[in-house]
């Protein structure tokens, strides 16, 4: 997806497909799916992907598709903690326990910057408690409602703020089936709730909505394509670690990706 499609002829159909499908789901973010059975590896790959970007953004500056700055965003604490093996300066960090890359590369993916966060710090929090009372009073009957929510841009840099300053943001949504957009109405769906499930399903969406806004937040203020991380296509290709050539591709990077589990919310 990287190299290949988008150079050789007989890929482009493939970029083409995957581009029109984004376009119907969520046309703000292209984003790209990797999707693998728990316990096969989902965190390695998330550290592949974050050499093979780094090693090539440090020694190919001039080349946009590459990126050294990340954010990964997962549904929840235990995972976010479990996450922390990506960060290049942990003690446990898997680039080096797991010999992804060789001894002379391990300087150039410590410049990597990772920030690891969980999708409920995207919510707008109040800038200032006003007491419910006061705030009464201060609107006034036919007044407007006093807006006291951050922005979308104090909300990020509340949430990354290491990452604000760069320009160039590589988005991971681990567990990234939580991440979408809700159906539109007319949209065909594979059959109708029943009670006891819409009070589950309408939390889902809410969460849903709170994560893919933060995303397309970050899209929106970066001014870069993002990358998520559940279902990502992937194809082979040999790795050479030479000075001065690019470190060859095993999946597509410039936008967000998502990972996610085939047999369940566990995946590691």
């Amino acid at each position: 997806m990287s190299t290949g499609a988008s150079r050789r002829r007989e890929f482009e159909v493939i970029r083409r497909h995957i581009a029109g499908a984004n376009e119907q789901a969520n046309p703000e973010v292209f984003s790209l799916a990797l999707k693998l059975a728990t316990g096969a590896g989902k965190t390695t790959v998330m550290a592949m992907l974050i050499a093979w970007q780094t090693v090539n953004a440090v020694r190919h500056p001039q080349r946009r598709q590459f990126t050294k700055n990340f954010l990964i965003v997962t549904p929840g604490i235990t995972i976010r903690d479990r996450l922390r093996s990506l960060l290049p300066n942990d003690a446990e960090n898997y680039y080096e326990h797991r010999e992804l890359v060789p001894n002379d590369m391990l300087g150039t993916v410590k410049q990597a910057q990772v920030v690891i966060t969980n999708f409920h710090a995207f919510r707008l929090r109040e800038r200032e408690a006003i007491p419910h009372n006061t705030r009464r009073l201060a609107q006034g009957r036919t007044g407007p409602k006093l807006n006291t929510l951050e922005t979308e841009g104090q909300m990020l840099r509340r949430v990354m703020p290491e990452l604000m300053s760069k320009g160039n943001v590589l988005v991971f949504n681990d567990e990234g089936h939580h991440c979408y957009r809700e159906r539109t109405d007319g949209e065909p769906v594979e059959r109708e709730l029943d009670a006891e499930e819409k009070p589950d399903a309408e939390k889902n969406n809410e969460y849903a909505r709170v994560w893919i806004s933060g995303v397309e937040a970050v899209k929106r203020k970066m001014g870069r394509p993002v990358l998520r991380d559940h279902p990502v296509a992937h194809r082979q290709g040999a790795s050479r670690s030479s000075r001065g050539l690019p470190v060859r591709p095993v999946f597509s990077t410039g936008v967000p990706v998502s990972a996610g589990s085939a047999g369940g919310d566990r995946a590691g």
